[in-house]
């Protein structure tokens, strides 16, 4: 039998690699960080060759790391997997998620069937109450939020790039001042997230319009509910593409032909602990390849 590398040092570097940092995956495996870097360093002796580009406090892959990390990852994670499975025995898997109400009823109960043929064992506890990423670790164990970057100390996946669209009544466009330019707006109320506060003004400004002021600028907590104050003429939504072209509803038209990329994403977050917790890590896999194969 061919010798191996320790599984510790192998394990040392699939977890700097993912996290990209030396103090981050020393907390994710309960080490000190120098500990840490010494099993890195014997995973790099032992195959002859560096696998990370160095700068400072921050750790790179070069491309034999990548390389490296693309062939035993997953052949890592399937033997964790097999170890969760043997000493699970038939027990249920639950994953408790922070999720806005709008992307859940867009984006993700509808795909919830297949996860579900897929792990019959697996159950979801949904949690829309907001404040996602404070309440991770106590009382959530992942979050999808929608935010402009995340803060490097969770793991985090960007899940969509987007642009903004102006969502109004088709009334809008009937009668005889249709709203077709965006100096109307001036008569008009901005609808606005709450979570994207800054939306309306980023539209304006890459539209060529940065003097531009609504009548008045109402904010809301829930995306439904702007759809529907949008619909019932109560205001213009300044909401993302996705959002549109999800809600299928008649009475909503965009506004304008204007492309305006978005600075908001919906992101997939936790802590990085909790990705090794099967729950999380089935939950996150399948998310990534669902939203992957839609785009393809």
């Amino acid at each position: 039998m061919r010798r191996l590398p320790p599984l510790t040092a192998i394990e040392a570097f699939v977890q700097v690699a993912r996290l990209g940092s030396i103090k981050a995956a020393a907390e994710e495996l309960a080490l000190s960080s120098p500990a840490l870097s010494r099993r890195v360093q014997a995973l790099e002796r032992f195959i002859g060759k560096p696998l990370f580009e160095r700068r400072h406090q921050a750790l790179r892959l070069n491309d034999d790391g990548d390389r490296l990390l693309g062939m035993i990852a997953p052949a890592l994670d399937a033997m964790t997997d097999a170890v969760e499975t043997m000493t699970s025995g038939g027990e249920l898997l639950r994953l408790r998620l922070g999720v806005l109400p709008l992307y859940a009823t867009q984006q993700l109960l509808p795909r919830l069937p297949e996860l579900k043929r897929r792990h019959p064992e697996f159950h979801l506890d949904v949690d829309t109450a907001g404040y996602g990423l404070a309440r991770l670790g106590d009382g959530l164990d992942a979050a999808i939020v929608i935010a402009r970057d995340i803060d490097p100390g969770f793991y985090s996946r960007r899940l969509d790039r987007n642009r903004v669209h102006v969502i109004g009544s088709r009334a809008l466009l009937d009668g005889p001042d249709p709203v077709t330019r965006p100096e109307q707006l001036t008569r008009l109320t901005a609808l606005v997230h709450r979570d994207m506060p800054e939306t309306f003004t980023a539209w304006r400004a890459a539209a060529g319009f940065p003097d531009l002021e609504p009548l008045a600028i109402d904010h809301f907590d829930s995306g439904n509910l702007m759809l529907e104050a949008a619909a019932q003429g109560l205001g213009v939504a300044f909401m993302l593409e996705s959002h549109f072209e999800a809600a299928r509803d008649e009475r909503l038209v965009q506004l304008f032909d204007l492309t305006v990329e978005s600075h908001y994403s919906y992101w997939f977050v936790c802590r990085p602990r909790a990705l090794a917790q099967r729950p999380v890590k089935i939950f996150h896999d399948w998310l990534i390849e669902a939203l992957g194969a839609d785009r393809a």
